[in-house]
C-alpha cells in the first residue's frame, strides 16, 4: 500500500510545510516553558509530564493531518475514520493537559473569550455541540460537499476540533478556580458522550449501500484527492477510482471505518472511565474515618 502511495509525491505524503509549522510551534512552546518562561508569567517550571502531553499532541496532530494517514483518508473511508478518531478523541486531551495554567489565565483576561469559553464548555452544551457537529458532518449530502471543497473542509474540520476541545475540557482540565464535574457526573458525562456518538456510527456500519460519493464515484473521489495532492502530480497520474487502493468493496470499507471508529472510541472512553472511577473511589476512601483513629477502650 505504501509503495503505491509514493506516486503522489513527497508533498502529498509528508506535508513538509505543515510539518515545519508544527515544529515551529513546538520550539516556541519549549522556549516559552523553558528559557522564556518568566516572560510568560511562569514562576514554576513546567513539568516534563506536561511538556510530554503537549508534544504528544503535536506528533498526533501531524500523524492525522500531515503524515500519509491524511492522504489515505482521502483514498479510503477506513483511514478517514481512524484519522477522525485520533484527531478528535486524543489530540484535544493532550493540548488541554499540556498548556500551562498561566497561558489560559492570560487568554481568559479577555472578557469575550472567557464568557464564550464558559458557555461552550458547559457539559450539556459541549456534549451536543461536538456530537451534533460530528454527526452532521457525516451525513452523506454534507460530507460529499465538504470533502470536495478545500476551504470548506479546512473550516469544518477546524470547527469540529474546537468543539472536541470544549467537550474534553470538562473531563481533563486541571485549571484551579474553574468549575469541573464531580466524579459521578464525569462518569455520566462519558456514558452520555458514547451514546450520542453511537447513531452516526450505526448509520455508517449498518447501511446496506455505500453512502459517500467521494469514496465510490471516481470524479468526486478525484476532486477530494485534489485537497491534498498537487494538481500537477494529480493530472499526471492514471487513476481510475478508489478501487485501485481497496482490497475490499466500498461497502465493507465503509463498515470497517465505522467499526474502527466505535472501537477506538470505546477504548478511549473506557480508559478515561477507569481513571475517573479510580480518582472518585480514592476521594471517597479519604472521606471515610480512619480505623486507626478509633479510640481503643482503656484497660482497668
Amino acid at each position: 500500500m505504501f509503495q503505491s502511495l509514493q506516486m503522489f509525491g513527497t508533498v502529498a505524503l509528508w506535508s513538509p510545510f505543515f510539518l515545519l509549522a508544527l515544529l515551529t510551534i513546538a520550539v516556541l512552546y519549549l522556549a516559552a516553558t523553558g528559557p522564556w518562561r518568566q516572560r510568560f508569567g511562569l514562576d514554576v517550571p513546567v513539568s516534563r509530564k506536561q511538556r510530554a502531553y503537549f508534544l504528544t499532541g503535536i506528533v498526533l496532530l501531524y500523524v492525522c493531518k500531515g503524515s500519509p494517514l491524511d492522504l489515505m483518508g482521502h483514498l479510503t473511508f477506513t483511514a478517514h475514520m481512524v484519522q477522525m478518531a485520533l484527531l478528535y478523541l486524543l489530540v484535544p486531551q493532550c493540548f488541554i493537559l499540556g498548556i500551562p495554567a498561566p497561558f489560559y489565565e492570560r487568554i481568559f483576561r479577555i472578557a469575550i473569550v472567557r464568557r464564550s469559553f464558559q458557555l461552550l464548555t458547559k457539559p450539556i452544551v459541549s456534549l451536543f455541540l461536538f456530537n451534533g457537529l460530528f454527526s452532521l458532518y457525516h451525513v452523506p449530502m454534507v460530507f460529499d460537499v465538504v470533502k470536495t471543497n478545500m476551504f470548506l473542509h479546512a473550516f469544518v474540520t477546524t470547527v469540529i476540533f474546537i468543539a472536541a476541545f470544549f467537550m474534553w475540557w470538562a473531563l481533563v482540565n486541571k485549571l484551579s478556580g474553574w468549575t469541573t464535574l464531580s466524579g459521578l457526573k464525569k462518569m455520566g458525562y462519558i456514558f452520555a458522550d458514547g451514546m450520542l456518538l453511537t447513531p452516526a456510527c450505526a448509520l455508517i456500519i449498518f447501511a446496506g449501500t455505500p453512502l459517500y460519493e467521494t469514496y465510490t464515484d471516481p470524479e468526486a473521489w478525484m476532486t477530494g484527492l485534489a485537497l491534498c495532492v498537487p494538481q500537477g502530480i494529480l493530472a499526471s497520474l492514471d487513476l481510475t477510482g478508489p478501487q485501485m487502493f481497496l482490497s475490499m468493496s466500498p461497502l465493507h470499507d465503509q463498515q470497517l471505518g465505522g467499526i474502527l471508529m466505535k472501537i477506538i472510541q470505546e477504548i478511549v472512553y473506557g480508559t478515561m472511565l477507569f481513571f475517573v472511577f479510580r480518582e472518585w473511589y480514592q476521594k471517597e476512601r479519604e472521606k471515610e474515618p480512619s480505623m486507626d483513629m478509633t479510640p481503643r477502650p482503656t484497660k482497668l
